[in-house]
């Protein structure tokens, strides 16, 4: 199986604090893995490493191709959609407006009116509430919105960084299944950072637990559940 992300031997952080080192993984194509860890361990470093957030070295490739030196914009018209912890919608701007500002780096096309529509369909609730500013919508909801702007830019692969985060258990069930359909329908590949680990592991194919920036543990989620370090690191059992 082809890696659509491939990370190898990375070390990164926020001026002279390293917080990612050595850090190796990898994202098979059209697959979800999680990345599992306490909080300061190191998984929205990740993220942003991988976004050229930060500062790195070490090699990062997308589908074969070197990202470790391009810019965050770079990055993106790559074909990488991230999103963020807090959601990051822009809240004085319509739901609609801000779909559109997820395609902002495609030409304006019928495709881009078709991805809207797309998105629509996943989320139907925001296609009810499209003119209606992000900042007014619910938390679930502007969780939605942020991964509907995330799909128009019709990503290769797409960053979540704890989608579950402040949302109740009925919404979370709700957003997971959504992804269970963007990941089987769309073939989706995401790299998911996920404080509930048993909502990762049941979604994910593959994860890896990383402690203080460094790789403890990796393999298919069938094994990481069965380990039990992480059974009573994070499973509670």
């Amino acid at each position: 199986m082809k890696n659509i992300l491939e990370i190898h031997g990375v070390n990164a952080g926020y001026g002279s604090t390293n917080v990612l080192h050595n850090l190796t993984i990898d994202v098979a194509e059209g697959q979800v893995t999680a990345l599992l860890g306490a909080n300061g361990a190191g998984k929205t470093t990740t993220l942003r490493m991988i976004s050229g957030m930060i500062e790195r070295t070490g090699d990062v490739r997308l589908a074969g191709e070197s990202i470790a030196a391009l810019s965050t914009e770079a990055i993106v018209r790559k074909g990488v959609a991230h999103v963020p912890d807090g959601r990051g919608t822009f809240k004085r701007q319509t739901v609609e407006e801000n779909l559109r500002l997820g395609a902002i780096t495609r030409r304006p096309s019928a495709d881009v009116r078709q991805d809207q529509e797309m998105v629509f369909d996943y989320f139907p609730i925001l296609k009810a509430r499209r003119m209606q500013q992000a900042g007014l919508l619910s938390g679930g909801e502007q969780q939605m919105l942020a991964v509907g702007r995330a799909l128009m830019l019709r990503p290769k692969l797409l960053l979540l960084d704890e989608p579950s985060f402040g949302l109740a258990p009925l919404i979370v069930q709700e957003i997971f299944e959504i992804f269970r359909r963007l990941n089987r329908e769309q073939g989706t590949s995401m790299l998911l950072v996920e404080q509930n680990a048993e909502i990762a592991l049941n979604f994910a194919n593959y994860a890896y637990v990383i402690e203080t920036g460094r790789v403890v543990l990796g393999g298919t989620a069938t094994d990481i559940k069965k380990d039990d370090q992480v059974a009573r690191a994070y499973l509670g059992y």
